[in-house]
């Protein structure tokens, strides 16, 4: 961060969208910690510093009578706990647009924090909505993006926004400009073997990210619940295991190109099966192409572990984005685990190693790791699109 904020305003866009249990207490706040370092440079360089965030899906989970459930989704709820990271006091703003979030802004001096209320509280945010954007930077001089999370998101306090700062007056974080250069070492200048490792449910859900990563990556190991689709492509028999029927061809067309470019596609050789989709299911390990009707795969077995992790230990660069079973149950959570360490393993002889957000993060965080990786990133959704070649409206805002 370059421009002069000593005695303006400055409105940043931060991702505080934190996970609270049901007493409303802030469970991980990795998110929160990782803006930090953005908010005290500007505030040590004698900014008024203006917080925006959304926190969670309030228009899609109304009150029965169709109002917001603000008790819910307030960030007032975060306020005391950013206050004490801070070691100074944070104002609220009632809402994030209106005369009470432009008084309080107004009367904002030089080293103090205001935090808006939640801008999904509005249904013009998710729709980018132009007046809203203006209202918004109304309230600054200066607009700051840091929020990684949300840069996929056409919104009206991620994209629409920047157009009322001219170039001088708008810039990345230190958080966002980190997510894009970590990304970029990868995409564009990685050492090489470069091992991607992708899980999670659906190829539907990684299908461009596959192949981009068959076109760039030396190894992709493939895991997780899409690893069956692939098994039914080639004749296995999967017994219960999730399958997207109408992604089989696709399974196929995707192995045609690992051969044609020529890039090593591994899928587990034996899974942990389980008679029911349970954390106390009975479980067998069995050769993936032959799982027995009434069982389904919840993990990688031991020999997957054992060819997924000499392929990581080759490596010297390293993605990772989803489980490679359903890690939540303990029970079947060993071969995401084992990838985990694998992967730290690597990075400890060397390796550049990028967690690509969602749940590898929490697998990764889960085992004590998230020091002995290269990087950890806060956009699950954001970094997928990212890593897949996709221009984000939250980044392309700043840059034009």
């Amino acid at each position: 961060m370059n421009i002069n904020v000593s005695g303006k305003k400055v409105l940043v866009r931060v991702d505080f969208n934190v996970p609270l249990d049901k007493e409303l207490n802030i469970t991980d706040d990795t998110r929160i910690q990782r803006a930090l370092p953005t908010i005290n440079k500007l505030l040590a360089e004698g900014a008024a510093v203006i917080l925006m965030s959304h926190l969670g899906r309030p228009q899609k989970k109304l009150n029965e009578d169709g109002t917001i459930n603000v008790k819910k989704f307030t960030l007032r709820n975060i306020a005391p706990h950013l206050a004490t990271l801070l070691n100074r006091p944070v104002q609220f703003a009632e809402d994030c647009i209106g005369e009470n979030a432009k008084t309080k802004a107004a009367s904002l001096l030089s080293g103090e924090v205001l935090l808006l209320e939640n801008t999904r509280f509005h249904k013009g945010e998710s729709k980018g909505d132009i007046a809203m954007a203006q209202s918004l930077a109304s309230l600054a001089d200066i607009y700051v993006n840091d929020a990684f999370g949300t840069a996929h998101r056409a919104h009206a306090s991620t994209s629409v926004i920047a157009q009322y700062f001219d170039q001088s007056n708008k810039q990345f974080g230190l958080l966002m400009q980190s997510e894009i250069t970590n990304a970029d070492k990868v995409l564009h200048n990685p050492q090489k073997p470069l091992v991607a490792i992708t899980g999670g449910a659906k190829v539907s859900d990684k299908l461009l990210l596959l192949e981009k990563l068959i076109d760039f990556a030396d190894t992709v190991i493939i895991g997780g619940g899409m690893a069956y689709t692939f098994f039914k492509a080639q004749g296995g028999e999967i017994g219960n295991s999730i399958c997207e029927e109408d992604k089989v061809d696709l399974a196929l067309d995707l192995l045609e190109l690992a051969k044609k470019k020529n890039t090593q596609l591994l899928l587990p050789v034996d899974n942990v099966a389980a008679d029911d989709f349970s954390p106390t299911a009975n479980s067998q390990i069995v050769d993936s192409m032959s799982i027995p009707n009434g069982w389904e795969g919840l993990d990688i077995g031991p020999e997957s572990i054992d060819l997924f992790s000499k392929a990581i230990a080759t490596a010297q660069t390293i993605i990772w984005n989803g489980p490679m079973g359903v890690f939540e149950f303990d029970k079947f959570a060993i071969g995401t685990n084992a990838i985990a360490q694998a992967v730290a393993g690597a990075t400890s002889k060397g390796a550049f190693s990028l967690i690509g957000g969602g749940d590898s993060v929490s697998a990764i965080k889960k085992n004590g790791l998230a020091d002995q990786v290269s990087f950890v990133s806060t956009g699950g959704g954001a970094m997928l699109e990212y890593l897949e070649g996709k221009e984000l409206p939250g980044i392309k805002a700043i840059k034009s």
